[in-house]
Order: C-alpha cells, then structure tokens, then sequence
C-alpha cells in the first residue's frame, strides 16, 4: 500500500472514530467547530442590495431558453390563465394557492382523467395527482404548473423542495410544459444564498430551463430528461420595477 493511500485511510479513519476529540464533543461543540473553520473565499459574486438580482434571474433563466414573464400581484390569475390556455390538459399540485386559478374561465378545478380533449371545459382540463398518477398516466397530461422553493439569480435556476404547490418530481419531469410562479422574494443571489433558505432535510430539484441534451455531433435535443417547455412568471416586484422587462429582450411584461 503506498504512502499516500495510507495517510488518507489514515485521515478518515480519525475522522470515522468516536475516539476523535471532534467526535467526542457535544453536538453543539461540533457545530461551533464546524462554524470556525475559515471561510475566506468568496461566498457571493452578487450584492442584493446595489444589484437588481430579480433582472438577473430572469436574463440567466431567459439565456436557457426559458419564456420568463413579469407579472403584478393583481394580474398574476390573468398571466396564469393566458398561459395555460393552450394546454389541453395540465396538472395541478396539492396546495397551489387556488388564487392563481381564479382567472380560469371555469368554475374552479376538480379531478379529472388525463388526456382529455382541448375543447373541454376547464374545470375538466385541470388533472389532480390524487391518488398519484402512474407513469403513463402523467405522459398523457400536457403541462403543469407549480410554486418553487427558491431560484438563483447567478444561474437563471429554480429550486424546487416538493412541498405545497409543487408536488413530486415526477410531475415535474414528466409533463412536456412546466409553469413556475416566481415570487421575487424568492430570488437568492448566489448558490449558497439559496442553499441557506432550504431545508436540508426535503428532496430538491434544480431547474435551469428546459431539458436539454446534446449528442456526440453536439446535436441539442430538448425534453428528453424533463419538460420541453419552461415558462416562468416572476410576480411580487415592487412598482419600481416597472421597466423589469427592459433588462431582456426576449421578456414581455403582462
């Protein structure tokens, strides 16, 4: 055995042993331990406070090729309704804020079998995984719309935790249309901003725009391994946000 490998079986045999001194410690101790070690590199490359980081979020999220819209508080419903109008069908998670479906020209949601026609009437385009959806079942659903945990404005990413208003993964994945509500007090600067929000115990799911993969001739193919499609609308930004959508061409402002 070389020098070097034992010297590292060595290290984690320390780290592993309940005879270490860090291990031996209360877990308080091992957190204030962990707390001290030095941290002098750089943790954000973006101040919130002098750059507008929802502007940014939507530009990164937009150079993926995701659609990202501005929409008020007031007309957050009408924005939802206007995108999902195309869709014959689209899911709908345990705990969405049922405002965001008060502009659908139907009385409200109830359960109804994937794959219905276009020409329903809204209430039976609504899809509820309740009892979940197999597989196959969630192919035949067009789209689905969701809340998320929190987005990166660095990356243009939206961070999912699968809790109310998102559902499981596979909804997320399997749809070939994802519509995400935005609030722009969920936008974090950078990834360790973001991580500081989440609960390190749920599932997380990191989106930067639409499913896409390329072969070994660089040949982009999209949808493969999630939606085709990614639409976001960022919603709760101050009046003074008015020209948001100036800050990327392909953005429009409803």
């Amino acid at each position: 055995m070389s020098t070097a490998r034992e010297e590292i079986l060595d290290r984690i045999r320390a780290a592993i042993s309940p005879d270490t001194p860090a291990r031996a410690g209360s877990p308080a101790q091992v957190d204030a331990a962990y707390a001290a070690l030095p941290r002098d590199y750089r943790r954000a490359h973006h101040d919130a406070a002098g750059t507008d980081i929802v502007a940014l979020f939507a530009e990164r999220a937009a150079d993926y090729r995701a659609v990202v819209e501005r929409a008020g508080e007031a007309d957050l419903p009408a924005a939802i309704a206007r995108v999902l109008a195309e869709l014959p069908t689209f899911l709908v998670p345990d705990g969405l804020p049922p405002q965001w479906l008060a502009a659908l020209p139907a009385d409200g949601p109830v359960e109804a079998s994937a794959g219905d026609e276009a020409d329903r009437p809204t209430a039976d385009r609504v899809v509820l995984d309740d009892p979940p959806l197999s597989a196959r079942e969630l192919d035949t659903v067009a789209g689905v719309i969701t809340g998320c945990a929190a987005a990166i404005a660095e990356t243009g990413t939206i961070i999912l935790d699968h809790g109310p208003g998102q559902g499981r993964r596979a909804l997320t994945l399997v749809p070939d249309f994802h519509l995400v509500v935005v609030r722009a007090d969920q936008v974090a600067a950078d990834l360790p901003d973001a991580i500081a929000r989440l609960d390190p115990a749920r599932p997380h799911t990191f989106i930067s725009g639409p499913s896409a993969t390329s072969d070994i001739e660089l040949i982009r193919v999209e949808g493969v391994h999630g939606p085709r499609n990614l639409h976001i609308l960022v919603t709760g930004l101050p009046a003074a946000a008015d020209d948001f959508h100036s800050f990327i061409p392909a953005v429009t402002s409803t």
